[in-house]
């Protein structure tokens, strides 16, 4: 075990890829993270192919666990079945004490038999961050407890009860997560080779943070995303989602600067976090011999193109953080590969000389760590619920909707995807032969047989 790094996987919820100072934000403050990225491998163009579900992050992190494509899990990604081994479960096999913390979106059992051990588990979506019903780890992967509550006073003192063993009152989630993690590195003994997933509630809404980080961001000084836009220009299947209904219709420029400015404060909270376990490891002289993998789960619009949340294929909602730093990994490097997300379990893999999975669908991003930084993709497949679909080669994104609209967009001259080309004479072969790719890689992903993807192909019949 000496030749095996430590990994630590840190995972934020709904964190756009443009949200860490030292990659060109220079509105939002991120210092742990601009360290990382400077210490580090950065992939500026990583992915989330999108999701089957208004919950993109089910999916997400169901794709991230097991190195699968999109339409090859478990319907959203509500379980993982036994034939998709996890991360934490192929790590855990390769004799890693296997930790985890934090929100897990994918079902009970598949937590039990990806760790070996955990604390402050949070099975759902969304939750209040002050309050945050709370697992400790059962190996059994039964998690039946129920915790007696007070209804609100308004309303009743009865007690009503909850699903979780304690409801953690009073600590911030990201607060609550790094801390558990903290502990377990300060149990553990110091050659014992480890596994850590913290996995955060934040900046997921609501968005609520330690005072101090809110103070930080005055919404009247943050600028307006150039794409903002009072309303969606076209029917996405999604305007009317829950994430959608956070502001009003239509988008008022104040209330956006303040989203904006709750969101950053809560991105400079985690930020801050994150600082004080990169500390804990470095005390502890581990450090040097630990991958740390930083990334969000998907992006967030908070007002762009008139939207607030993740259920569209622009980059704002795909486009991810993906940082890599440790041994074997260069310092200040960026690579422009078009990469997922769920090429991260095979790279842990291969850095760690453990087997990957056949139920793997990933590629390695090691070839990437190299001078050479050879070509990973040609292209990436998008997708959304049964009512959008896109494709990107890098340059030009084509973006496909159910109700028949198509937008285009070059990503080099118009990187904020304002300007739809797709009706430029002049670009009909780049137009057509995003089409054919488009259509190739719905058969390779087998998207067209999914239950999702059916109403979509059925009314884009002219596809």
């Amino acid at each position: 075990m000496k030749d095996k790094p430590n990994i630590l996987l840190f995972l934020t919820d709904d964190q756009r890829f443009d949200t860490i100072r030292a990659l060109g934000n220079s509105q939002i403050h991120t210092p742990n993270l601009d360290a990382l990225v400077k210490r580090g491998t950065t992939f500026t163009r990583a992915h989330i192919p999108g999701g089957t579900c208004g919950a993109v992050c089910m999916p997400s992190r169901a794709m991230l666990h097991t190195g699968r494509t999109l339409f090859h899990l478990d319907r959203e990604g509500q379980e993982i079945p036994q034939t998709h081994v996890t991360l934490g479960e192929c790590f855990r096999s390769a004799g890693y004490a296997a930790f985890g913390t934090g929100k897990w979106h994918n079902g009970r059992s598949s937590y039990a038999r990806s760790f070996s051990s955990g604390d402050e588990i949070f099975f759902g979506g969304m939750g209040d961050h002050w309050n945050v019903p709370a697992y400790r780890f059962d190996p059994t992967g039964k998690y039946s407890a129920k915790c007696p509550i007070v209804a609100e006073p308004s309303t009743s003192n009865k007690l009503t009860f909850r699903e979780c063993d304690h409801i953690e009152a009073g600590k911030h989630s990201t607060e609550l997560f790094t801390e558990a993690s903290i502990c377990f590195l300060e149990r553990k003994p110091r050659d014992e080779r480890f596994f850590m997933y913290v996995s955060l509630m934040a900046p997921h809404d609501p968005r609520t943070m330690p005072e101090r980080f809110l103070k930080m961001y005055d919404p009247e000084e943050i600028a307006l995303p150039e794409n903002f836009l009072p309303e969606h220009p076209v029917d996405t299947g999604a305007l009317k989602i829950r994430d959608e209904m956070l502001a009003d219709f239509p988008r008022d420029p104040h209330e956006i600067r303040r989203h904006i400015a709750e969101y950053y404060a809560m991105i400079s909270h985690l930020d801050h976090e994150f600082g004080r376990l990169i500390a804990v490891l470095r005390e502890r002289g581990e450090l040097d011999n630990t991958i740390i993998v930083f990334a969000g789960d998907n992006g967030l619009a908070v007002g762009r193109h008139g939207l607030m949340g993740k259920q569209n294929l622009y980059d704002h909602s795909v486009r991810v953080p993906l940082v890599l730093a440790g041994p074997g990994i260069p310092e200040g490097r960026q690579s422009d590969n078009l990469v997922y997300l769920l090429d991260i379990f095979p790279t842990l893999c291969e850095l760690s000389n453990v087997s990957v999975p056949e139920s793997v669908e990933g590629r390695s991003l090691v070839p990437c760590l190299t001078e050479e930084d050879p070509l990973m993709r040609s292209s990436l497949y998008l997708a959304y619920a049964d009512s959008i679909r896109g494709v990107t080669d890098g340059r030009h994104k084509l973006i496909e909707y159910a109700c028949g609209n198509t937008q285009l967009f070059d990503l080099c001259r118009d990187p904020q995807e304002m300007e739809d080309i797709s009706g430029c004479n002049s670009l009909s072969t780049v137009l057509l032969d995003l089409r054919r790719e488009l259509l190739r890689l719905a058969g390779e992903w087998e998207d067209k047989t999914h239950p999702r993807g059916k109403k979509f192909w059925e009314m884009r019949a002219d596809l």
